[in-house]
């Protein structure tokens, strides 16, 4: 690691380095820029996307890519209102051009209650599937009677809503997240040209982010889908920015001291660069630990956001770097750091803080962990899993489609669920499927597989698709005929198997991630109590983040409920992003605790680090605040989560809670490395530790936070 930091560490701050760097960077952008625009070329978006590896769903959507028809996708038209039969028969003819060749609009079917009609349109779904809802539901509102009301959903309908969430995902991210990084850096650095070269080194990122991820998906089979890919850049943005603050504020330091740039760039590389590596291999191994997730979509995300955090780390340590020394000190300007002039104020909001911190550490840390267990305890009453009409904040003309039908036909008319089984047992198939509790009527499919050893039945429930009882019906019916080696699908087996899923995700991904970034901790700190201490710390953080998010979403947003994949998600990312501020610290700590000893090794590291490990934080939590006005839930949720877990690792965790440990255990919390030897008992050890007696020459802590 040294050696890799010292190379990158000669390059920019060389009087010539800085200039084939910077080359290098444009000859990559220019060349392989035109790739980046094809990643979503290569984006999945097909029926298994987002389910879980090898689930019976799944396997039923590979089953039916053997039949001939399984290119139809059906489009659900539903009249109500007074008398919709002439308008509904009108729309029948009207619709017939949209339908492949061998298929036809069905028959307007009549509700019981005689005061709705429904019609299917089957739809070829090698076209343009999106283009032709849209056109159907063109055709469907105009000239619609007064007092009727028609909506187009089912598979067709919620796909062109899904895919039209999608199509503006990236651009309104990008822009979003752009604009909100551009604006908290002028603020934090008070210059009209220095926040440029974060947001130029950060756009390099991005660009060769979208290569890779593309080169990668298309050669190397790397997952990626359209959430995933929409994550991708806001994680570039907010990682590298907050890569960029920590560089940039150490290099201002340094420029202090050393009247050659050059010279202090390279210290600084020197100097932060274990912590950015450290930070940069705990986020990426992290997310990469989401490959052993069953669900595939948290698999693409996971290693799509590993390639990006890579990337967004050889930007930051080379073209920044070249970029700051190319322009020199007059960057900074207004606030210019001269050559031999302090590097800050004697006294700060955070040397003030510390010393209130060290004036009752213990008091300080148990309060900390009082707060931010009260705040866990709202995750206790968390309603977990969304139904389809609660998956987007504003309902779309798909879901209301769906309430009218389940308002005036079997519920899961418009969406039955799917049996794939051999043709020879379909009879014995069918009886004992509609034999089942919840199921209205088996229907036959009308499918078989060329060489007609397959068939395909409709069972339609009872209840809503994405009910309880339907998922329960789901169960009955894979007990009733999976003996018969027939497979169960849908959608409503789709939502049943992706919520078990996330279940066993849980406790499979969420200890390997764990045991991860001890070991990154570990290495870094050369220490065992400390990761330790740090990891428990963030752990306990992601728990009030989680509680804290809950009473958002059902107070102020009024969400239903919370999707299934969030908490795994939101555990990985926050205990990946949220590690990353208590390195920038330790590290630092570290580095002064071998000169002052250990209290005042935490305070000076707490004063170097505070102004900007509190920007870094503000600037990501803000990135993943963008979700929170995406139409997705799902996105909506996992922005709030985040930012909320940065905000209380940025202000909380890495504030008090840390420093007050650090202080309290005294050498104890580097037991068994070197620092804990080097200071043996009675030496700076802290205050108010119970783990050994005070020496007779220690000073107490004063209101300054400082003892001899």
């Amino acid at each position: 690691m040294r050696a890799l930091l010292q190379r990158v560490a000669r390059a920019p701050g060389g009087r010539g380095g800085k200039w084939l760097v910077l080359a290098a960077w444009l000859i990559v952008v220019v060349a392989l820029g035109p790739l980046a625009g094809k990643l979503g070329d290569v984006e999945d978006t097909s029926a298994n996307t987002f389910l879980p590896r090898g689930a019976e769903s799944a396997r039923v959507n590979t089953e039916l890519e053997k039949f001939r028809t399984d290119t139809v996708v059906p489009a659900v038209v539903v009249y109500t209102g007074t008398d919709p039969g002439a308008k509904a028969a009108a729309d029948r003819t009207a619709f017939a051009k949209f339908t492949p060749a061998g298929e036809e609009v069905a028959r307007p079917v009549p509700s019981d209650d005689g005061k709705a009609l429904m019609t299917v349109v089957p739809l070829d779904s090698e076209d343009e599937v999106t283009t032709k809802v849209d056109e159907l539901r063109e055709i469907a509102h105009a000239n619609a009677p007064p007092g009727v009301h028609v909506e187009v959903g089912g598979p067709a309908g919620s796909l062109t809503d899904s895919v039209a969430v999608f199509d503006s995902l990236d651009s309104t991210l990008l822009l979003a997240t752009g604009l909100v990084v551009a604006v908290l850096l002028l603020i934090t650095y008070r210059s009209p040209v220095l926040w440029l070269l974060p947001l130029f080194s950060v756009g390099f990122a991005a660009v060769l982010t979208q290569v890779c991820t593309y080169l990668l998906a298309k050669y190397a089979g790397l997952p990626v889908n359209p959430q995933s890919a929409g994550v991708l850049m806001v994680l570039v943005f907010g990682v590298g920015t907050d890569y960029a603050l920590l560089l940039i504020a150490r290099y201002r330091e340094e420029l202090h001291r050393h009247e050659d740039r050059h010279t202090a760039m390279r210290i600084a590389l020197r100097r932060s660069g274990p912590a950015i590596l450290a930070s940069a291999a705990t986020i990426a191994v992290g997310l990469a630990c989401l490959a052993f997730a069953d669900i595939n979509s948290s698999r693409s995300l996971g290693l799509v956001g590993a390639v990006g955090v890579v990337c967004a780390l050889l930007a930051m340590v080379t073209v920044l770097p070249a970029l700051l020394v190319i322009t020199g000190r007059w960057v900074f300007w207004p606030l210019v750091p001269r050559h031999g002039t302090p590097a800050r104020k004697a006294h700060t909001v955070w040397s003030r803080i510390g010393a209130a911190v060290a004036l009752r550490p213990r008091w300080s840390w148990l309060m900390s962990i009082a707060v931010t267990g009260v705040l866990a305890l709202s995750a206790a009453g968390m309603s977990m899993g969304l139904t389809q009409a609660e998956m987007f904040q504003d309902k779309p003309e798909s879901v209301v489609a769906q309430e009218r039908i389940s308002a005036h036909y079997p519920s899961g008319a418009s969406d039955p669920a799917k049996i794939v089984t051999g043709t020879d047992r379909a009879a014995e198939v069918r009886t004992a499927a509609a034999a089942v509790d919840g199921v209205a009527r088996v229907d036959d499919g009308g499918d078989r597989t060329p060489d007609g050893e397959l068939t395909t039945l409709s069972v339609v429930l009872a209840d809503a698709p994405d009910s309880a009882a339907a998922k329960d019906t789901v169960d009955g019916l894979r007990a009733a005929v999976g003996p018969m080696d027939a497979l169960v699908g849908g959608t409503t087996a789709e939502t049943l198997d992706t919520q078990r899923a996330a279940d066993r995700d849980l406790t499979t991904v969420i200890p390997i991630v764990l045991l991860v970034v001890l070991g990154v901790l570990i290495g870094l700190l050369r220490a065992l109590v400390a990761p330790l201490l740090l990891l428990a710390t963030v752990v306990l953080s992601y728990l009030a983040a989680l509680g804290a998010s809950n009473l958002l979403f059902e107070q102020v947003l009024g969400h239903a409920g919370v999707d299934w994949s969030i908490p795994l998600l939101g555990f990985v990312f926050l205990v990946a992003l949220g590690i990353d501020y208590n390195i920038f610290l330790m590290h630092r700590v570290k580095e002064e605790a071998e000169r002052l000893g250990p209290t005042r090794g935490v305070l000076e590291g707490l004063t170097s680090t505070g102004g900007v490990i509190t920007s870094a934080g503000v600037v990501l939590a803000a990135t993943f605040a963008v979700f929170a006005g995406l139409p997705l839930v799902t996105m909506a949720q996992m922005g709030v989560l985040v930012g909320v877990g940065v905000l209380l690792d940025t202000f909380l965790v890495r504030t008090v809670l840390v420093p007050a440990l650090a202080i309290d255990l005294g050498r104890w919390f580097w037991w068994p490395g070197k620092l804990f030897r080097r200071f043996g008992h009675g030496a700076d050890d802290g205050a108010g530790t119970a783990l050994r007696a005070p020496a007779a020459s220690a000073v107490p802590v004063r209101a300054r936070g400082v003892r001899r």
